[in-house]
C-alpha cells in the first residue's frame, strides 16, 4: 500500500467512515511495525497529539468498538462483529494515540479537524412548519389532526391515492450537508439532494396532471400513468414524463439547468409547451438551458456522472476547481474561502466514493499540491 493510500485510510478511520473491508485492510497493514510507526507519526504531526499518547485504556477501546459495531443496522451486523474483533487486537496496539486524540482535552490542530455546521431539514405543510430527523420514524400529520403519510428515517411516504377538488401542496427543504428521499401519492420516488427545495402535492388530482416543483437537484423514478402526465417545473425548463428515470440540476448558482435521461423518455420546453417547442430526450442524452437563453440543446453523457451523487458519490469530469468547491460547500455543508484565483479555473477530473471531506482535501493537497487551513466549518485555500 502506498503512502498517500495508508495515510487517506487512517483519516477514514478516524473519521469513523471507514468499511469493513478498508479497516481490515489497515490493520492488515499494521502488523508491520516499521507501519505502525508511520501510523503513530501520523497522528502526531496531523492531529497535535504528544508523547502522552501511549497512556490509553484498552478495555475502553474495546468497549467502544463494541458500542460502534452494535449500532450497525445490516443484516449481516453479527459477520462484521466479529471480522471487527478479528482484527482488534492490532488495532488496540496501533490506536493508543487515536484513543488519546479523542478522549483527551488537547488542542486539535485547525489543519485537519474540520466541523461541518449542521442544518434541519425542514417540511412545509401550508402556513406551518417541523424539522425532520433523518434517523427518526413517524407519522406525518397535517394541521387538521390528519395522517397523510409516514417518515421511513431518510425518506417521506405518502398515502397511495388520488383526490377530487384542489391539490394540497407540502414544500420540504434540504439543507447543505444532507440528503433526503420522498415517495408521492402515486408511487413516484423523489431523491433529493443537499440544498434543495421540492414543493409537491400530498395527493395527485384525478384527471389533471401531476406537477411538481424543483429548485436545486433531484433524482426522478416515476411511476407511469398515461392518464397523469408527470410534470417537473424549474425556473427555466419544464420536464414532462410519462413514466421513466431522469436527474434534473436546477441550482440557483448554475449557469444552466441540465436535465439528464437515464431511462425511457421525456420532453423538455421553455414557459408553455406548443406542438413546436419541445426537445425530446433518449436515454444517456442530457438536455441543458443557460439562463436567459431560450434554445435547449442536447449531447449524450455518461449518466453516472450525474447520478452517482445519489448514492453518496462526487464525480468530477473536467470541472473547474470554483465549480467544485461549490459543490463540496453543499455537499458536506462547509465554506470555501479561495484566495488562490488562478487555481479557481484550474480544471480537474476526480471521484470520491462516500469520502470523508478530510480525504477529499488530503487528496488535492497530494495531488496537485494545494494548500489551505481548515477552521472548524471554513476551508480557506492559500
Amino acid at each position: 500500500m502506498t503512502v498517500k493510500k495508508s495515510e487517506r485510510l487512517i483519516v477514514k478511520f478516524i473519521t469513523n467512515q471507514a468499511s469493513q473491508e478498508e479497516i481490515e485492510t489497515l490493520t492488515e497493514w499494521l502488523k508491520e511495525d516499521e507501519n505502525r510507526i508511520v501510523f503513530k507519526d501520523f497522528i502526531k504531526t496531523n492531529y497535535a497529539v504528544d508523547s502522552v499518547m501511549n497512556s490509553f485504556d484498552s478495555t475502553e477501546v474495546r468497549k467502544q468498538l463494541s458500542e460502534r459495531i452494535q449500532k450497525e443496522n445490516n443484516v449481516f451486523r453479527k459477520r462484521r462483529f466479529s471480522s471487527y474483533f478479528k482484527y482488534a487486537a492490532i488495532l488496540i496496539v496501533a490506536l493508543g494515540g487515536f484513543y488519546f486524540y479523542k478522549n483527551s482535552d488537547a488542542p486539535q490542530s485547525k489543519q485537519n479537524s474540520v466541523i461541518p455546521r449542521e442544518d434541519e431539514i425542514v417540511l412545509q405543510l401550508g402556513s406551518e412548519s417541523q424539522t425532520l430527523n433523518p434517523n427518526e420514524a413517524r407519522n406525518v400529520i397535517d394541521k387538521d389532526g390528519n395522517v397523510i403519510g409516514k417518515q421511513e428515517k431518510n425518506r417521506l411516504v405518502y398515502s397511495k391515492s388520488y383526490a377530487e377538488g384542489t391539490a394540497v401542496y407540502n414544500t420540504i427543504r434540504i439543507p447543505y450537508g444532507k440528503k433526503f428521499e420522498v415517495q408521492l401519492s402515486d408511487g413516484t420516488l423523489v431523491y433529493l439532494n443537499a440544498g434543495t427545495s421540492f414543493r409537491y402535492p400530498v395527493q395527485f388530482i384525478k384527471n389533471q396532471n401531476r406537477q411538481v416543483y424543483l429548485l436545486g437537484e433531484g433524482y426522478f423514478e416515476v411511476e407511469k400513468d398515461k392518464m397523469h402526465p408527470f410534470l417537473v417545473n424549474t425556473q427555466n425548463v419544464n420536464v414532462e414524463v410519462l413514466g421513466t428515470k431522469f436527474n434534473v440540476d436546477t441550482y440557483t448558482e448554475n449557469r444552466s439547468t441540465d436535465v439528464v435521461l437515464v431511462d425511457g423518455k421525456v420532453s423538455l420546453y421553455k414557459d408553455e409547451k406548443t406542438k413546436e417547442n419541445p426537445v425530446y430526450l433518449k436515454p444517456g442524452e442530457k438536455g441543458s438551458n443557460i439562463k436567459g437563453q431560450s434554445v435547449i440543446s442536447t449531447e449524450q453523457v455518461n449518466t453516472d456522472y450525474y447520478t452517482a451523487w445519489v448514492k453518496g458519490s462526487l464525480v468530477f469530469k473536467n470541472a473547474s476547481f470554483d465549480d467544485i468547491i461549490k459543490k463540496l460547500e453543499r455537499h458536506y455543508n462547509v465554506t470555501f474561502i479561495n484566495r488562490n484565483k488562478m487555481l479557481g479555473k484550474e480544471i480537474f477530473n476526480a471521484r470520491f466514493d462516500n469520502e470523508p471531506i478530510e480525504v477529499v482535501l488530503k487528496y488535492f493537497s497530494d495531488s496537485y499540491a494545494i494548500n489551505y487551513i481548515i477552521d472548524r466549518d471554513r476551508i480557506t485555500i492559500k
